[in-house]
């Protein structure tokens, strides 16, 4: 039974108890209990609600939090910008790093801007332009993931965004310079992939990071898009999943009831984390970083029975 209609059954039960003087304190009790402890497959769908949450801070929400002189550069030197990845300079407590993030909109009208956040050819290739820029001058590199997945459309592959993405994995697994990635929100295939390729890999804590969308997982394994909540639960997307499994370094607390509901300290935490982490990065070698950065990416995905 959903949520809705255990706290229906339950009002049902007290307004009885009220009414006839009915004693049935034991299954109000029992029912109270499933509502706040929810099922596997409703704490995982909390979960994606909030990292869908039209409130959520993106990415320059915390931009402009965290980092000071923020310059965004734009164009990939090929084709084209892409509003749906930006990428600039800025100053994390007087030192110099380089910022790549997916930024979505909020409106309508900016939403068809940023394409929902979701990049194409254009946008992974202006990443690749500002991280070999980074590796020139010494910087670390900043990501900021929040996206459903890359663009899928038509003019997206005749550009060639698989290509693009592929030497991105490839080019991020071996600069010579300290890379940080955040999943902030959603942290969808590819797409995701294209700029989280980096020494520290953190999430949120309400973020969601897969292969693919609860939706598509229902479709294709359920064959059934309404069982979305099954397939999100079967699919182990969440920080806590993540982190068990090693493929992320952390998971940063968020404010209770999600990091809208309190931005700036969600910024103060993500703060927190890079603080530290570049304080131990950027005492390391650029061929130490590069040689663990490698070592940790060959053991993702070893199973031993």
């Amino acid at each position: 039974m959903s949520e809705t209609g255990l706290k229906e059954k339950l009002n049902e039960l007290k307004k009885m108890a009220a009414s006839r003087g009915v004693d049935v304190s034991a299954e109000i009790e029992s029912l109270e209990a499933k509502i706040k402890t929810p099922s596997g497959a409703e704490e995982v769908w909390r979960r994606i609600e909030l990292a869908r949450h039209p409130m959520r801070p993106y990415a320059m929400d915390y931009i402009v939090r965290i980092f000071t002189d923020w310059t965004e550069l734009h164009g990939d030197r090929c084709s084209g910008d892409d509003s749906a990845l930006i990428g600039g300079l800025a100053f994390f407590e007087g030192r110099p790093v380089t910022i790549i993030a997916n930024q979505k909109g909020r409106s309508l009208k900016e939403n068809m801007f940023r394409n929902h956040g979701m990049a194409g050819s254009e946008g992974y290739r202006k990443a690749l332009r500002l991280a070999k820029q980074a590796e020139k001058f010494s910087r670390p590199i900043i990501t900021f993931v929040d996206t459903a997945g890359a663009f899928p459309g038509i003019e997206a592959e005749e550009r060639g965004i698989g290509e693009a993405i592929a030497r991105n994995l490839i080019e991020f697994s071996r600069l010579q310079t300290p890379i940080i990635c955040v999943v902030i929100g959603e942290g969808g295939s590819g797409g995701a992939l294209g700029i989280c390729v980096g020494d520290k890999i953190y999430m949120m804590e309400n973020a969601i990071y897969s292969v693919i969308s609860p939706e598509g997982g229902a479709s294709i394994l359920l064959h059934d898009s309404a069982r979305a909540k099954d397939a999100a639960a079967m699919l182990r997307i969440t920080s806590k999943d993540l982190r068990g499994f090693k493929l992320i370094n952390g998971v940063i607390k968020e404010p209770e009831g999600g990091a809208h509901t309190n931005v700036d300290a969600a910024a103060g935490a993500i703060k927190d984390m890079l603080r530290e982490e570049l304080a131990i990065l950027c005492s390391k070698t650029p061929q130490v970083l590069v040689r663990y950065r490698n070592k940790k990416i060959s053991k993702m995905g070893l199973w031993k029975e």
